[in-house]
């Protein structure tokens, strides 16, 4: 599989990248990450950088993705349900995480039980925490609509304020 990374930038909220194999996602780091990571499972796959107009067969939907997403982070009401990711590497139980967290709509939040249960994998809410920890499409399985059951819960490496800030475009400014 040859990765292509696609780098975009969005005004106020910094810079992101898209890695796309195949047709679908493999990884997306929103910003302010930058420095992605490997995608789990495929070290040493081989990657290249595009420009912004530059696309291989397979790549012709990041432009308009990108567009999503600048508009998501305006404050858009935005769904990335049909985009396409690559989950070949989650375990059955990520497998039924991803699927139920997709299905959490913009606006809504669950807390972490009720997304295990959702799952169908009662009180295995901090399993649910650790995939939600490890999240490599950030957006697109919205693990900032996941909250703790007393408070905002964590965000891992963009903390909770950027937790927060996604929330409230989604109209939570309480939390």
């Amino acid at each position: 599989m040859r990765v292509t990374r696609h780098g975009y930038a969005v005004e106020g909220w910094g810079v992101g990248e898209l890695w796309v194999a195949d047709g679908r996602l493999v990884v997306a780091h929103d910003a302010p990450t930058r420095r992605p990571t490997t995608p789990r499972g495929t070290p040493g796959v081989p990657t290249e950088t595009l420009s912004r107009d530059g696309a291989r067969v397979g790549d012709e939907f990041v432009p308009e993705l990108v567009q999503r997403i600048r508009g998501f982070l305006r404050g858009d009401r935005v769904d990335f349900a049909d985009v396409e990711l690559d989950l070949e590497w989650c375990t059955p139980f990520q497998a039924a995480v991803a699927a139920t967290l997709r299905r959490v709509p913009w606006g809504e939040v669950v807390s972490y039980a009720e997304l295990a249960a959702l799952a169908g994998h009662p009180r295995a809410q901090r399993a649910v925490g650790t995939f939600c920890a490890g999240n490599r499409f950030s957006l697109f399985l919205p693990c900032h609509r996941v909250v703790a059951a007393r408070d905002i819960g964590s965000y891992g490496s963009l903390g909770v304020s950027y937790k927060r800030r996604l929330l409230r475009l989604e109209g939570h400014a309480g939390l």
